[in-house]
């Protein structure tokens, strides 16, 4: 239902003299609908930002940055010191001696050793990094899948139109062939082939529809943001088509990647935190200071207190961190082979995308329309019948929905190419 433009233009005395049930739906209904009506179709650049302000996912890496921040106050950090209180009676064992109060103070300071520190300092600045390569990584993946919903929908919404207009054809074919059956200039076959057409035209239509609603909500869940449930999103230009040479991106892939700087600076942890292990095993002294007071005299102690690795000289944990190191660096070499291939994988798709859009703009779109036009003007004169007719028809919509994939295809690479090469391409035409 939509407000008429007589009825937004109500004055508030003409509302007043409604009855209130009426007036309450009439306020319900233009609160509904007017913010509809004004709402502006949703951009890309809109979408990445909403997406950017309310995306779980960038907020979780986000916080996983800051916690590494502090985890490197964590590692400057000195151990805290240690104070001892006593006090008690003291009662002398021999006849004659001194009896009243005792007191103790004590002071300890742990001393960590600066091999100690130095691995501990490295460990946090690694995952610092690693903190701030999972936050670009976020940041990259959301924009890609962003993008790749955004044109999805404008895909659907293409391929609704085709099919709305396929079907509004057909249904003007299905009558005309009415008309000539019922005057006997055609069989009744054609009748029941037209309508079987138009009907699955119209299965086709609605389909369509559904597809865009599911593009819609797919691309709603990714941004986070409250959204209207029809919303519109607008018509974007493509992305530029020309990519450099494939080594060319692998040498971006290499330089720009977060996930490849994350599995680095991975390994470096765990190296630091091996080093780390093996600094612990040395003992670690305790500075110790103390002042005792008794009813005969005063005592002043100032020791330091050595751990000795006699039992436990931390061989489990080493061996852990050693494995650890390992297990970085096979992660690190997982992650450099997996993006190569994933670029390789999304290269060649483009590559054949654009083949396919250059081979549809060259002429192949063209052909189809103009057999279509000779097909119509022989089922006219009746030199064709009504299935040469339909076939034209159905080669010209198979056409246009093969340029169609064609052309979102090379999108969807583009876009894959462009999170991997973690470098923003530019819009322009293909």
């Amino acid at each position: 239902m939509k407000l008429t433009f007589c009825a937004m233009k109500l004055t508030f005395h003409a509302i007043r003299r409604i009855s209130p049930p009426a007036r309450a739906r009439f306020l319900a209904l233009f609160m509904s609908v007017a913010p509809m009506a004004h709402a502006a179709p949703l951009t890309l650049n809109e979408a990445l930002r909403l997406a950017a302000t309310h995306s779980p996912a960038i907020a979780a890496a986000g916080a996983q940055e800051r916690g590494a921040q502090s985890a490197l106050d964590s590692a400057l950090a000195y151990p805290n010191p240690e104070v001892e209180l006593a006090s008690g009676v003291s009662r002398p064992r021999q006849i004659g001696g001194t009896s009243g109060r005792n007191e103790l103070l004590g002071l300890s300071q742990p001393l960590e050793l600066p091999s100690l520190r130095e691995a501990r300092r490295q460990g946090a600045e690694a995952g610092i990094v690693a903190g701030a390569a999972a936050l670009g990584d976020a940041q990259l993946k959301q924009h890609s899948a962003v993008k790749q919903a955004f044109y999805d929908v404008l895909r659907r919404q293409e391929e609704a139109r085709l099919a709305e207009e396929n079907h509004a054809l057909l249904l003007l074919i299905r009558n005309r062939v009415k008309i000539k059956v019922e005057v006997g200039e055609s069989p009744r076959y054609e009748l029941v082939k037209s309508e079987a057409e138009a009907l699955a035209a119209q299965s086709a239509a609605r389909s369509g529809e559904l597809r865009v609603t599911q593009a819609r909500d797919r691309l709603r869940a990714l941004i986070g943001a409250p959204l209207a449930q029809s919303f519109e999103v607008a018509s974007e230009p493509p992305l530029a088509a020309d990519l450099p040479e494939l080594d060319e991106l692998r040498r971006d892939l290499l330089t720009r990647q977060p996930q490849l700087k994350g599995a680095e600076a991975e390994t470096r942890r765990a190296q630091a935190r091996l080093e780390q292990e093996r600094a612990a095993r040395l003992p670690q002294p305790t500075l110790k200071l103390s002042a005792e007071r008794d009813p005969e005299m005063n005592q002043w102690r100032l020791g330091v207190v050595l751990p000795l690795p006699l039992w436990n000289r931390r061989a489990g944990p080493i061996g852990e961190a050693v494995a650890g190191v390992h297990r970085a660096e096979a992660d690190s070499r997982q992650v450099h082979l997996g993006l190569l291939a994933e670029l390789d994988q999304a290269y060649g798709r483009y590559q054949i995308a654009r083949s396919q859009v250059q081979t549809f703009e060259s002429g192949l779109i063209k052909e189809a329309e103009s057999a279509l036009k000779v097909a119509e003007a022989a089922y006219r004169f009746g030199e064709r019948g009504i299935l040469d007719y339909l076939d034209a028809q159905r080669v010209l919509r198979t056409t246009r929905a093969d340029f169609l994939n064609a052309r979102y295809e090379l999108q969807a690479a583009l876009i894959e190419i462009e999170r991997l090469r973690a470098t923003p391409l530019t819009e322009g035409k293909p």
